[in-house]
């Protein structure tokens, strides 16, 4: 066994938190940790610790918390930390040449996808909206260019027809760090070689907004029940109903005619809506003011609210 590194890690969202548990189970001591800034949240907007905040605090690690890493003072304060590898995971900064030279075995970065697809902010979500058969986690050797350097490990699960956004998440974030962690032993003991990516096979995965989850009914069905679980849990594929608005949370692909977002039926089965081709069945909402909800439930106690021929997405004067 090689001695133990120090490692500096730098991470986020609770995808990067799973990997910082991981870390220090492993013989390696983690030196210090950078994460985003606290963020507002809530309805109360208050400052919120990311999730790797919180849990090297709770395991009493130094938390840096710069916004940017492009002046140097930051720069040396990392340098200070003498770390052996700085182990990067969705951290949400770019890291300039400068930073990435600092460590003795360089920088690696844990991506939830099988690069050179899905380069880029939400690369689980697209890989699902895309209908990818496969998604995966990439251990690769940081370099300056976004998600670009040269892959050091990858492991891989097929995307199933019943994956969301938040299940396929939470399986690579299970397989991610143990990937992290075996990439690092080869890294120290000099095992390991790089691959470089085929930069003609690199899509982008475009950070995700509320706006695009606004649901187009001339879309076809099939499209929009993989936007519906690429999108769940977050930000939630939405349209509004008589004017009111109306999250969208499962569908199924089903057979239908009508104007596109036009009610065409209504059963305990779900609500089915006709699309630019084909109809989505809608089986789990949530309506302003309530929590989300099998459609079986409120077609019994709502029923009215959904009377055939009301289109959805529509402006309520213009029905």
């Amino acid at each position: 066994m090689t001695e133990p590194l120090r490692i500096v890690f730098a991470g986020t969202p609770e995808f990067a938190a799973e990997h910082l548990k991981a870390l220090l189970d492993s013989p390696h001591e983690i030196v210090a940790v950078y994460t985003q800034p606290d963020r507002p949240a809530g309805r109360g907007q208050k400052l919120m610790p990311s999730p790797v905040k919180q849990l090297a605090l709770e395991n009493n690690i130094v938390v840096l918390q710069p916004p940017t890493l492009r002046n140097v003072e930051a720069q040396a304060e990392l340098a200070a930390l003498n770390p052996d590898l700085l182990v990067v995971v969705a951290y949400g900064l770019i890291l300039p040449q400068a930073v990435l030279d600092i460590p003795r075995l360089g920088c690696i970065n844990s991506h939830a996808s099988l690069l050179p697809r899905w380069r880029g902010a939400a690369p689980i979500q697209r890989a699902v909206e895309a209908g990818d058969a496969m998604s995966g986690v990439t251990v690769m050797r940081m370099e300056a260019g976004l998600d670009t350097g040269p892959m050091l490990l990858k492991v891989t699960t097929p995307i199933s027809a019943e994956d969301t956004g938040g299940s396929l998440h939470d399986r690579l974030a299970e397989m991610g760090p143990p990937a992290v962690v075996q990439a690092i032993a080869a890294l120290a003991a000099g095992t390991l070689e790089g691959e470089i990516q085929d930069d003609s096979l690199a899509t982008y995965a475009h950070k995700l907004n509320k706006d695009e989850a606004r649901i187009d009914w001339s879309r076809p069905a099939a499209e929009l029940e993989r936007l519906v679980r690429a999108f769940n849990p977050w930000p939630v594929c939405h349209s509004t109903l008589n004017g009111e608005a109306l999250k969208v949370l499962s569908a199924s692909l089903s057979e239908g005619k009508g104007a596109p977002g036009e009610i065409i039926g209504a059963s305990k089965d779900g609500l089915l809506v006709a699309c630019g081709e084909q109809a989505l069945c809608l089986t789990r909402l949530q309506l302003p003011g309530g929590k989300a909800l099998n459609f079986s439930d409120l077609f019994n106690s709502r029923r009215e609210k959904f009377a055939v021929g009301i289109i959805l997405g529509q402006a309520v004067d213009a029905q």
